[in-house]
C-alpha cells in the first residue's frame, strides 16, 4: 500500500529527475542551425536511462514532445512550422511495405548544405516501440529519412541493444546533427556529455 502521506522526493525543475539522481551537471550547451524535435513515447519519460531529456537540454531551441499516437493537424505543424524541411532520423527498414507502412521519399541531397532549413525529427522509443509510433503516424512515414551509416560501437552500456552500431538517442542526434552541420567539434560536447550521464547511471546500478 503506499502512503500518501509521504513526501515526494524532491525534484529537479530542469531535468524532472528526483535532485539526487539530477544530470544537470553533464549539461553541455550546443547551437543548432538544425531544429531539434523530438518525438519521445511515454514509455521513456520515467526510464532513468534515457538519455532524450539530457539531448533537449543541450541542444538550443529544441523541442520534446511526449507521444505515441499524434493528432494530425498538430503533428503537421510541429513538423512543417517555420517552413522548415523536416527529415526523420531512421534505419532503411527494407520490410516496411509487409507492414503496411508507405516507403519514405527520397532526401533531397542538396537540401544537406542548408542546415538552417532542415529540421531533424527524432523518435525517442524502444525499437518496437519505434515502429508502432511510424504506423500510428503516417505523416512520420512520408518524411525523407536521414540514415546513420558505418557508426562507432555505443557507449550505452547502462542498456541492452542488440547490435553494436544500435546508439542510444542522444548518440545517434550527436552524430546527425554532424552530419548535417559538417562539424564534428560543435557537437562533441554532446557525446561527452553523455558519457558522463552514462557513468553516473551505471554508479547507481552497482550502489
Amino acid at each position: 500500500m503506499i502512503d500518501a502521506t509521504k513526501p515526494k522526493r524532491p525534484t529537479c525543475a530542469t531535468c524532472l529527475r528526483a535532485q539526487a539522481a539530477c544530470i544537470c551537471g553533464w549539461i553541455a550547451h550546443c547551437d543548432s542551425r538544425v531544429e531539434l524535435l523530438i518525438l519521445q513515447h511515454p514509455l521513456e519519460v520515467g526510464n532513468a536511462k534515457n538519455s532524450a531529456r539530457l539531448l533537449h537540454l543541450c541542444v538550443g531551441g529544441s523541442r520534446l514532445l511526449v507521444g505515441e499516437t499524434f493528432a494530425e493537424a498538430q503533428l503537421l505543424e510541429w513538423l512543417y512550422g517555420d517552413a522548415r524541411v523536416p527529415v526523420l532520423l531512421y534505419p532503411e527498414t527494407p520490410g516496411d511495405a509487409s507492414l503496411g507502412i508507405a516507403p519514405p521519399p527520397a532526401l533531397n541531397a542538396n537540401l544537406l548544405g542548408e542546415p538552417a532549413r532542415l529540421r531533424l525529427v527524432v523518435i525517442d522509443a524502444t525499437w518496437r516501440k519505434s515502429r508502432k509510433m511510424l504506423y500510428t503516424n503516417p505523416l512520420l512515414q512520408r518524411l525523407p529519412r536521414l540514415a546513420l551509416r558505418d557508426m562507432p560501437a555505443s557507449n550505452y552500456r547502462i542498456r541492452k541493444a542488440h547490435a553494436p552500431d544500435q546508439l542510444s538517442t542522444l548518440e545517434a542526434s550527436a552524430h546527425a546533427l554532424m552530419q548535417l552541420h559538417d562539424d564534428t567539434e560543435r557537437f562533441w560536447p554532446l557525446l561527452t556529455a553523455f558519457d558522463g550521464f552514462v557513468a553516473q547511471q551505471a554508479r547507481y546500478a552497482h550502489a
